[in-house]
């Protein structure tokens, strides 16, 4: 067996220490800011002890050396390490807050963090160094699967992360994800379908109350004009462009499909694509308002 190896990367303030413990609690041995100098000796050393599963996390601290990664990860393929990459993600909205809850430090801040500095000078600094995180780690992030923990609790980032890394080998997953127009748009989402022009079940009250997963809301949506030409349209799209995806050497594709309040159009039509494609592709489901 060789050996499995999960690269997490990400924004500061994202989730990466969350996201490593979920490893560590699935049986990973794992290293946190390993220098990127050290990854192909460190991989050695785990082969020569008969190591099977490692997770490591780096991140802009070793920005100097994270142009080495991608070069890096090549080589262990070819040796026959098998690679999985995380990205996690969040709003710049969310970050900030998040350092500002815990008046922690950025890694790239070079704003002083004296009580005697103007919060809006120090806000705008933590924006700039954000925003410089992000450049730096584009490749790194073009390169992974892109996890988005702006609006998910610990306990649910873990879930993702195991659920992804328990997929059975494949050459892509699918993960269909519902979600609220009305809190944002996925920032891990390779495409976003908007659903919001098709009858709303909020507006029947014996519908309210229910989801997309209730068989009530599941009639009263099959019912309706338009429903079925957007699944077939999506499906469709996604039909024709998931083989080159594949070839392109995808690992994951994160599909996904908005409505309002991600309670009923977008849950319904994720667990519609789910089945259809899982028939083809590996498939995972999310409702990102429903999981909350």
């Amino acid at each position: 067996m060789s050996l499995d190896l999960v690269l997490i990367t990400g924004m500061s303030g994202s989730g990466k220490s969350v996201a490593l413990r979920a490893l560590e609690d699935a049986g990973y041995y794992c290293v946190d800011n390993l220098p990127p100098e050290l990854l192909l000796s460190f991989v050695a050393l785990e082969q020569a002890n008969k190591g099977k599963h490692v997770a490591i996390a780096m991140d802009v601290r070793s920005a100097t050396s994270l142009p080495q990664v991608p070069a890096q990860l090549r080589e262990l393929a070819a040796q026959g390490v098998r690679i999985r990459s995380l990205f996690l993600d969040s709003t710049t909205d969310t970050l900030v807050r998040r350092f500002s809850e815990t008046r922690r430090r950025h890694p790239l801040s070079q704003q002083p963090a004296a009580e005697e500095v103007d919060p809006l000078i120090r806000q705008r600094a933590l924006v700039d160094a954000i925003e410089l995180e992000r450049e730096l780690l584009a490749d790194l992030r073009e390169q992974a699967h892109v996890i988005d923990s702006s609006t998910i609790r610990p306990a649910q980032l873990q879930a993702q992360v195991k659920s992804l890394l328990s997929a059975p080998d494949s050459q892509l997953t699918l993960v269909f994800e519902s979600f609220a127009f009305k809190r944002g748009i996925p920032v891990d989402a390779d495409y976003v379908f908007d659903v919001r022009m098709l009858p709303n079940p909020h507006y029947e009250p014996a519908l309210r109350d229910l989801t997309g997963l209730d068989q009530p809301v599941v009639d009263y949506l099959r019912a309706q004009a338009g429903v079925d030409q957007m699944f077939e349209s999506i499906e469709g799209f996604l039909k024709q462009w998931l083989e080159p995806l594949a070839r392109d050497h995808r690992s994951y594709v994160t599909v996904a499909v908005g409505c309002t309040g991600g309670q009923h159009r977008s849950v319904y039509l994720v667990e519609r694509l789910a089945a259809s494609f899982g028939q083809r592709w590996t498939t995972l489901k999310r409702h990102r308002e429903l999981d909350r």
